[in-house]
């Protein structure tokens, strides 16, 4: 080979490989930002996961600290210690056990409670002390009519649900 073909070679390969380099840089640099973009809507997505998380695990915390307060064994003693303290124990009509489901690691209770003669403050503590109660209670429904001896007071009946754990 002459040393004219020989500079040429050179040059055309000294041109060649920086463009080559520019070619694979370029590549690597758009793959690059492909996965970026990737890894930016899973963080996205995991954001919003943790925070579906977080709610769902404070709400379970709250139901779990309940559980672990006080030591009722049944809906009928639960319906007790939430009416006593009210002065409401007198005015109970009928309290009726309706259904026992059971769970994994827990066992929901229901009853009907009926209650007369209710005022509207007195309704508005017993609400208050079921939702706050230290022990898993919760009302499933709830109806208020107007009594018919004193259209001021109220005559209320719920159905209400004692989870407790097993």
């Amino acid at each position: 080979m002459s040393i004219i073909k020989k500079r040429a070679l050179l040059k055309a390969v000294g041109a060649a490989v920086p463009v080559i380099v520019c070619i694979i840089s370029l590549s690597v640099f758009f793959s690059s930002k492909n996965e970026l973009a990737g890894a930016r809507a899973r963080q996205k997505e995991f954001t919003s996961l943790m925070s579906e998380y977080r709610t769902l695990k404070s709400s379970i915390d709250v139901i779990e600290n309940k559980k672990s307060i006080t030591n009722v064994k049944g809906i009928l003693q639960a319906v007790d210690e939430i009416f006593m303290p009210l002065g409401l124990k007198q005015r109970i009509r009928s309290v009726k056990p309706l259904t026992t489901k059971e769970a994994p690691g827990a066992v929901e209770e229901e009853a009907e409670v009926q209650v007369e003669r209710v005022n509207i403050n007195e309704a508005v503590n017993l609400f208050y002390k079921i939702e706050n109660a230290p022990m898993g209670i919760f009302i499933k429904k709830a109806v208020m009519k107007a009594s018919f001896e004193n259209p001021a007071n109220l005559d209320i009946s719920m159905t209400i649900a004692f989870v407790r754990p097993k």
